[in-house]
């Protein structure tokens, strides 16, 4: 009877012992999960990412009692393979009968005990520890250009009780002669060049980590990373990974199975000189006999999303960039930001900050198998003048998806996307304000005064082996100025000063081989109409590998 009592009041101490690791938001694991919402298997709450790998576990774990295809239960049970790794210490092996924990494991360039291959694993009761080195090779060549891309770095993660850790380092070195479309309009995530002069080389960095405490229904988080918000295969027109990633704190709370509350400050790069506190050093004029100071600034966001029904949620949320020094009110989760803003400015809009409003819709599997979705970013709208063509100032950002799965091939999905950013969005009159990070948009990759149609098509003929395939059309207009964006009655309208259009047809294919260990080629073909100059065309092809994302 002891020994009943121990065991089960140790399993219930596991149960609510959590740890949040986030895992990277390119995981296929995403992919796969989202689909299998779209089929109705499980209820999937990915409006924010990254996602815990211990909530990805219970997903898998969910699908486990489903009815799955062949090639989705492979898939499955090769997911389970890296995620059974985040439960809580040693679930996967029974207690003895005494209530004591199973031994601990170690696992050193060989397989742990879910049979995943380990450069490193501890996994003990008290302690997880994973190590896994990155090494990855890209040959890119294209219309007279190309380049290649080799990478090494490490990724580490762990858990102790309650707490989550983890770091991700990765070091890329770029050579060859087509350097110069690296940060060219595509949604890739923005480079910062580390100071070389040679033209036909670049060496860039990439660091992420995050230190986090969990409980029974929250998180909260100190971090370095992206934080990605709302639907969208194209683009994501609220919060996407165009700009390089940044620190933040992060606070996720469920309340209530139907309620999830989601709060972030983050710590951002202006690229603006502060003049004022800029000084001399006294060097003797080494390195400019100067120190350099940069003008602070800061992204606060906060949202609720709610889940009224099995595959439909609903969220609003708010944010604000402000600059020049810490305001602890913006640390504050439930306040009203713009609101506090007005006050602590004393209603000037040169005192003021940028304040932005979203929401965000998204249905799953309530037509069979189809998710559709729908997001929108207001920047600035009057809504006493909105039909009002003289007084209107429409700043805002439009999403519409649909995407349907299991179409005349089994796992092949089809989706198409539409998406529309007014003139003068992301942009602010004070420009330490702009809605902007290292000078690269936290929205869509393609900035403001465009639209884009996207039609996309996934298939996986074998297990983990994804084909996307993916053909937009975009027009893009021009940037305009601060006097047209401020004083200009009526604004601008949509498109103005027109720039080009432009065309892609996009094919991806990547296999990923064993767990973390991908190989991958692509095609890309784009061609750009300027509006007054001829049409110019590219193609690009790349092949490569990838251990570790």
């Amino acid at each position: 009877m002891r020994g009943f009592i121990a065991t089960m009041l140790l399993t219930i101490s596991l149960q609510l012992t959590g740890q949040t690791v986030w895992e990277n938001h390119h995981a296929p694991v995403y992919g796969y999960l989202s689909r299998m919402a779209m089929k109705g298997h499980i209820e999937l709450n990915d409006v924010i990412l990254s996602i815990s790998r211990s909530k990805i576990l219970e997903h898998l774990d969910t699908l486990q009692t489903k009815q799955l295809s062949a090639i989705e239960k492979k898939e499955l049970g090769f997911y389970l393979q890296e995620y059974n790794s985040a439960s809580n210490p040693s679930a996967a092996v029974p207690l003895s009968s005494e209530g004591n924990p199973p031994p601990s494991s170690l696992s050193i360039f060989k397989k742990d005990p879910y049979s995943r291959f380990r450069s490193l694993g501890v996994n003990n009761p008290e302690f997880k520890l994973f190590i896994d080195p990155i090494l990855g090779y890209k040959q890119v060549s294209g219309t007279e250009m190309s380049y290649r891309e080799m990478s090494n770095g490490i990724n580490l993660w762990g858990q102790a009780k309650r707490f989550g850790f983890q770091m991700n380092y990765r070091d890329y070195t770029l050579t060859g002669d087509g350097l110069n479309i690296i940060n060219n309009e595509n949604p890739t995530t923005t480079i910062i060049d580390l100071i070389n002069r040679n033209p036909l080389k670049k060496n860039h960095n990439e660091i992420k980590g995050h230190v986090s405490y969990a409980w029974k229904n929250g998180s909260i988080s100190l971090g370095k990373d992206h934080l990605l918000f709302g639907y969208g295969e194209s683009g994501k027109i609220i919060l996407s990974d165009r700009a390089p990633s940044f620190p933040y704190l992060r606070l996720d709370y469920n309340p209530l199975k139907w309620l999830h509350f989601n709060y972030a400050h983050a710590w951002l790069n202006s690229n603006l000189v502060d003049s004022a506190r800029t000084y001399g050093t006294g060097t003797s004029g080494v390195s400019g006999d100067i120190r350099v100071r940069y003008i602070s600034k800061f992204l606060v966001t906060h949202s609720l999303t709610f889940l009224p029904l099995k595959g439909l949620s609903v969220t609003l949320g708010e944010s604000m960039v402000y600059s020049d020094k810490l305001d602890v009110g913006f640390m504050i989760p439930l306040m009203y930001f713009k609101a506090y803003d007005n006050n602590r400015s004393n209603y000037l809009i040169n005192a003021g900050s940028n304040g932005q409003i979203f929401m965000q819709a998204s249905s799953r599997n309530h037509i069979k198998k189809t998710h559709l979705y729908a997001n929108m970013f207001i920047d600035e709208l009057s809504v006493t003048k909105v039909f009002d063509k003289m007084k209107s100032r429409n700043q805002l950002g439009v999403l519409l998806g649909a995407s349907v799965t299991d179409v005349f091939l089994p796992y092949l999905t089809l989706g198409a996307e539409y998406t529309r950013v007014n003139p003068f969005v992301y942009r602010n009159l004070i420009p330490a304000q702009d809605y902007i990070q290292y000078k690269q948009e936290l929205g869509d990759w393609m900035g403001n005064n465009f639209d884009r149609i996207a039609l996309m098509a996934k298939y996986s003929p074998i297990p983990k082996l994804r084909l996307d395939l993916r053909l937009q059309k975009i027009r893009k207009g021009g940037a305009g100025t601060l006097v047209q964006q401020y004083q200009a009655e009526p604004q601008p309208e949509f498109l103005f000063d027109y720039q080009k259009s432009r065309t892609d047809i996009i094919f991806n294919a990547q296999y990923e081989w064993i767990n973390n260990l991908y190989f991958f080629a692509g095609y890309h073909h784009k061609t750009n109409k300027p509006a007054n100059a001829m049409m110019q065309s590219n193609r690009l092809v790349n092949i490569g590998f990838s251990w570790g994302l």
